[in-house]
């Protein structure tokens, strides 16, 4: 490729590239949709071929492989994640109020993907396989429970948590209540799963008052 391009040469370039970002962008959505309803380990390049009807040749242009699909369709999960859960809750008021900010942005995330929190299905579906894919969902696990840990620490500095908790078994306990909501949610189909997950939460905080 040579880099000094004329005007119509620039323009062909630009929007050649923007085109493949979009279409891109297109497979990873569908990717996700996928994901989240039969299993990270079902999106293959020739499921999402069929899916997107693009060509498995076309499709393995972008991805190079099964592996390579999935921690890209991974990575943009966790984009998303970023985006409508954490930065969000971000901008609530330090301490209790960010908490439940947060569990309210999760809880919102996973009614979004038809099939539930793609990051609690696929922690299960690869805990036993090693590769590329389970390195990258324990590095995704590690940043969220650390996430929960700040968060805790956010709210001593309130003063809304007393100044001896144990941080890691508050991110342990947020994060187990999560859990529960989303069996709950996606599988027993509870019509007082909200109800019973804010009264978990209110009592779980009132533990570390």
């Amino acid at each position: 490729m040579h880099f000094f391009l004329d005007k119509n040469e620039r323009s062909y370039y630009f929007i050649s590239m923007t085109k493949g970002k979009d279409t891109k962008l297109s497979i990873l959505e569908a990717g996700l949709d996928m994901a989240s309803q039969l299993g990270l380990e079902s999106v293959t390049i020739g499921a999402l071929a069929k899916a997107t009807n693009m060509s498995k040749s076309g499709l393995f242009a972008h991805f190079q492989s099964k592996e390579n699909l999935q921690v890209e369709i991974l990575n943009y999960a966790a984009q998303l994640f970023s985006e409508g859960v954490i930065i969000p809750a971000l901008i609530a008021e330090a301490g209790i109020p960010r908490i439940k900010a947060l569990v309210d942005n999760w809880i919102n995330w996973t009614a979004e993907l038809k099939g539930g929190c793609i990051f609690v299905s696929a922690s299960t579906d690869f805990s036993d396989r090693p590769g590329k894919v389970k390195k990258v969902l324990l590095q995704q696990q590690n940043e969220w429970i650390d996430s929960l840990r700040r968060i805790a620490q956010s709210a001593v500095r309130t003063g809304d948590f007393r100044e001896d908790i144990d941080y890691d078994q508050f991110a342990f306990d947020l994060y187990s209540l999560l859990l529960g909501f989303h069996l709950y949610y996606t599988m027993l189909d509870d019509t007082q799963t909200r109800k019973h997950q804010e009264t978990a939460l209110d009592r779980l905080l009132d533990n570390y008052k």
